[in-house]
């Protein structure tokens, strides 16, 4: 047992700090409220039109193939610096990898998910 005394310390002051904060700041933060500031939008432009507007699904799947081949290649950094550690397997490993993204690529040009219109 005495040895997650260390983590639930840690829990206990992660769980008890934010919640001291948030009520000192209700404590000390000034409260008048008023009309004006609980309107829904607080710059004082009067909103037009409807607030739900369609967009092209073209724009979603561009967005989440970036976020896909983005994280993808965060992967490449860890493998770069222990290279000579890993030896050949892992550069093998990393062309195959590689080369699935590329295939990844050459699929979403294909489908014409890579353009605007």
């Amino acid at each position: 047992m005495e040895k997650y005394v260390d983590v639930v310390v840690f829990l206990v002051v992660g769980a008890l700090v934010p919640v001291i904060g948030l009520i000192m700041a209700a404590l000390i933060r000034p409260s008048n409220p008023t009309s004006l500031k609980r309107a829904t939008y607080e710059c004082g432009e009067v909103p037009f039109g409807e607030g739900m507007v369609r967009f092209n699904i073209r724009y979603y799947v561009f967005a989440l193939v970036f976020v896909v081949f983005d994280v993808e290649t965060v992967f490449l950094y860890p493998w770069a610096v222990q290279l000579r550690k890993l030896g050949m397997f892992a550069l093998v490993e990393m062309f195959i990898f590689l080369l699935i993204l590329i295939f990844g690529l050459v699929y979403a040009w294909r489908k014409r998910v890579l353009e605007w219109s």
